[in-house]
């Protein structure tokens, strides 16, 4: 009888996986647990990445990630269908980390000489900038320019390193992205604009093919 249960899980669950993120929620919102297990194996795994590129630190972001799918879990009663179920999730996923980053501003003040948390390594932001790293000369290339990469990404303005890490490690469309934090789409593709734009600037021994503006005024300042 378990084995029989078992595969009818597993067929309901199956027969789901060409369904919309919306008739999935939907689906769960009326008691289909199989529609839920889907859904989190669809976005269980960008919504990670999303908030580790936010809080840095591999065991917030999977508390941030469990708390994030509880509370779509615990709301699911509520759930409409006024928008995208993306853009709900990842509402709901800013909204945390941005509640992490104010509770981080009243325990400590970061600096370059603190760890920086991402690999769990230990090591400072400035010790895995090129150059500093009494090793460096023994990295790879690919892993020279990955740290290059990653530096540069960090040291983008929140506001620019948000709208570029949705753009382009979640594939969101800036309409979607707009509705999540609650700007304009504008405003939106002009921080993606800026967030190339100094990352251009900043990898340019690395990729000069690297889209951005055509002018070169840093645009930190800017936006």
């Amino acid at each position: 009888m378990l084995n029989l249960l078992l595969m009818v899980f597993r067929n309901r669950r199956a027969a789901r996986r060409g369904d919309a993120d919306e008739d999935l929620m939907e689906a769960y919102r009326d008691g289909d647990v199989a529609a839920f297990e889907e859904l989190l194996s669809r976005h269980e795994r960008k919504v990670y990445a999303f908030i580790l590129r936010h809080v840095r630190d591999r065991e917030i972001a999977h508390d941030l990630l469990q708390e994030a799918f509880l509370r779509v879990v615990k709301n699911a009663k509520r759930y409409t269908r006024q928008a995208k179920f993306t853009t709900w999730l990842y509402t709901i996923a800013r909204n945390l980390c941005v509640d992490h980053a104010r509770r981080m501003v009243h325990r400590r003040h970061k600096s370059l000489d603190q760890p920086q948390g991402a690999d769990a390594d230990g090591q400072t932001l400035l010790e895995r900038l090129p150059g500093t790293s009494p090793d460096g000369h023994t990295h790879a290339d690919a892993q020279q320019v990955t740290g290059r990469v990653e530096a540069a990404i960090a040291g983008l303005s929140e506001d620019q390193r948000e709208v570029f890490v949705m753009r382009q490690f979640q594939s969101l469309k800036f309409r979607e992205i707009a509705d999540i934090v609650g700007v304009s789409e504008n405003t939106i593709k002009s921080r993606m604009r800026y967030a190339l734009e100094n990352l251009r600037l900043a990898l340019a021994d690395y990729a000069e093919d690297l889209p951005g503006a055509p002018d070169a005024v840093p645009a930190r300042s800017r936006a």
